[in-house]
Order: C-alpha cells, then structure tokens, then sequence
C-alpha cells in the first residue's frame, strides 16, 4: 500500500516544477506592473511604513490620529458645517478677522523676542490699524494696505533660537506638533489675550468660537485630503515638519508655506 500510494502521488510531484515556472511566467507581467504601481505612488501607505527620522513614535501617532479624526467626524466636523450653513458670509468673515487680529498681536511678540524689529512692527501697525479703524478687528484693513501677515508662535521662536524640533508628536484633539512646538504650547496659552478675559463663561464662549470658524474655515480643505491622498497622515506629518522648519522661511523659501500654523 505504501508503494502504491507512493506511485499514486509521484506523478504530482513531477508535474508541480513546471506548473509552477508555467504560473510564475503567467504572474511575472503583472508582479512587475504592479511594482511599478507601488514605486509611482510616493505618498502610497506602503512606501511610508519606513522608519521617518523625525517620527520615530509613528505607531502611537497613527493611533492618535485615528481617534482625533473619529472626535472631529462624531463633534467638531458636524459643528462646524453646522455653523458654516447658518452664520452668514459676512458674518463669518468678520469672527474670523477678529481672531486673526488678535493672534497678530502674539506674532509681533514673537518678532520682537527674535530680534526682527521690522516685522515686529509691522505687526503692530497691522493690530492697531485693524483695532482702531477696523471696528475691532472684524474687518481687515492691513491687508487691503498691504501690510504682511506672517504667523509665528513660541514654537517657532525658539527654534530661531536653534532650538531642534525633536520627534514628530500628535497630540490628543489638537493634533500635529513636535515635541519642540509641544514644550512652548503653555506659553502660547499664556500669550494669547484673550485666555486672560474674565469672566470665564465668556473666555469660553470666545474660545469654541475660535475653534468652530478654524474648523469652518478647512471644511473644504480636509473633504480634498481626503479624496486626494493615499496616506492623509504622512501627507500631512511631512508638510507640518515642512512648515515648522524656520530656515526655509528666513531664507525666502516661503513657497507653500500656510499663514496660520494651527490650520
């Protein structure tokens, strides 16, 4: 029976080598079409499962995304089109000029502890021409005058000061950062004016205002991303990084560059 159950099989056996080369031979054109697929797309998930240098807590940064993104589908992305559909154009401009005034106020301290005394005060001429004549803020004429806007925040105050941005760090519910930008968040509280206003019932209301029109204001820009990229959190964690490199912007390489850090 061994002999025979032997011989019952050996036939297999010899057939198996050149079915296999007839299959490898079938598969080799699509194993190289699909290897050039895979190589052509520089943003695929594959491709960025590679160690980044400056993310070396990808997998916990993958997982934090994941839940701020299901917080923003299940609270802040509802609210936000829901204020998007019943605040009026106009209206919306407005609440944004005005935290837009504000943060400029932020940015001229900042120039100010870099040592550029020029954009310093071109941020104070741009708060103060928008205070006074602006109605507060809530409509921009620096901009119509041609006054730059340039953001800056603590992070980017201490990295002028050659402090290294560290590793890559999301954080809950606010999201992309470093662990640089991480440490000078408490001051960017602390100098942000409107933290200091009492009472408190109406700081917060100010607050979540701020962040419903920040969230309003990216509605369109997030449905793109999304439509658009293969890998949202690479795409997103290397144009971060890209923008909270100093030496690009001090050196005139402000192509792509966004004004608000924050967005």
């Amino acid at each position: 029976m061994k002999d025979k159950h032997t011989m019952t099989k050996h036939p297999d056996h010899a057939h198996r080598p050149r079915v296999l080369a007839a299959a490898r031979r079938a598969l080799a054109p699509l194993l190289v079409v699909a290897s050039l697929g895979l190589a052509g797309c520089a943003s695929a998930p594959q491709q960025n499962q590679a160690a980044h240098p400056q993310d070396p807590w990808e997998r916990y940064n993958r997982s934090m995304t994941t839940f701020n993104d299901r917080v923003d589908e299940a609270v802040f992305k509802p609210v936000a089109t829901a204020y998007q559909t019943i605040t009026p154009q106009p209206v919306r401009t407005g609440v944004g000029n005005f935290f837009d005034n504000i943060g400029d106020l932020w940015s001229m301290v900042n120039f100010a502890l870099q040592g550029k005394g020029e954009k310093a005060y071109n941020h104070l001429v741009r708060f103060t021409t928008n205070t006074t004549l602006g109605l507060g803020g809530l409509i921009d004429i620096a901009t119509y005058a041609q006054i730059p806007r340039e953001r800056q925040d603590f992070g980017l105050t201490l990295a002028h000061w050659g402090i290294k941005p560290g590793p890559y760090l999301v954080l809950p519910l606010i999201g992309p950062s470093t662990l640089r930008d991480t440490v000078a968040l408490p001051v960017d509280w602390q100098g942000y004016v409107l933290n200091d206003m009492h009472p408190v019932s109406h700081r917060n209301s100010l607050t979540a205002l701020r962040w419903t029109d920040k969230r309003a204001r990216l509605l369109n820009t997030t449905d793109t991303l999304d439509a658009v990229a293969l890998d949202r959190y690479s795409l997103v964690r290397d144009f971060y990084l890209r923008q909270r490199d100093p030496g690009l912007y001090e050196q005139g390489d402000d192509a792509g560059r966004i004004e608000d850090f924050d967005d």
